[in-house]
């Protein structure tokens, strides 16, 4: 039987929305800006955080996992997000998830880890502009505030009653990655389009 999975074309699950996006981000004038940052390599990582692993697998990613809760570190096209106190989810570029699995797990060597590929599970939705924190305060009960939520932190938490990772890009103006399941992210992306209605 032919291996379907890795000759088959990947679909976005809002392959179907980047237009509205789009148009969502023209009409605000330049108040916010949409969009979805498609098939993004997700890498979930655990493993003892006070261990020689952690070490060796941030010196080959190229930086130091995170270990203050809530946030997240970026080194060139990797991005790394505090999931837990032993948990951390590596995000690459598209298509990178099986290097990053093989990478991680050659610099854990004899070390226990568990390294799994979750790509498919999220989509990632790019909220920026200046009126991004006020987008999404709408249905997010976190305090956005940048002294608060400021570069470089994340949260595992509800927005518009869907759970999703929310991560404040590490330059103030890159505004904020928002992970989401696959199978909300069309629910989300209406409630975003719909809320942005106010910007226009």
């Amino acid at each position: 039987m032919a291996d379907t999975a890795r000759t088959a074309r990947q679909r976005s699950p809002l392959a179907h929305a980047a237009h509205r996006l789009a148009a969502a981000t023209r009409a605000s004038k330049g108040a916010i800006r949409l969009a979805e940052l498609p098939l993004l390599a997700q890498v979930n990582v655990r493993l003892d955080a006070k261990g020689p692993a952690a070490d060796a697998v941030g010196l080959a990613l190229g930086l130091q996992l995170p270990l203050e809760p809530n946030t997240a570190v970026h080194a060139g096209e990797i991005t790394v997000v505090w999931l837990g106190p032993d948990e951390w989810l590596v995000v690459g570029r598209p298509g990178t998830q099986r290097a990053l699995e093989e990478r991680i797990r050659a610099a854990a060597g004899d070390e226990h880890v568990s390294v799994t590929d979750v790509s498919a599970q999220r989509t990632t939705l790019l909220v920026g502009g200046p009126r991004a924190r006020d987008l999404l305060a709408h249905g997010c009960s976190l305090d956005l505030h940048p002294r608060a939520f400021g570069p470089g932190r994340s949260a595992q938490t509800m927005l518009a009653r869907a759970q999703v990772v929310l991560v404040a890009r590490d330059e103030p103006r890159a505004g904020f990655w928002v992970l989401v399941r696959s199978s909300f992210a069309g629910y989300l992306t209406d409630w975003l389009l719909d809320a942005a209605v106010e910007y226009r």
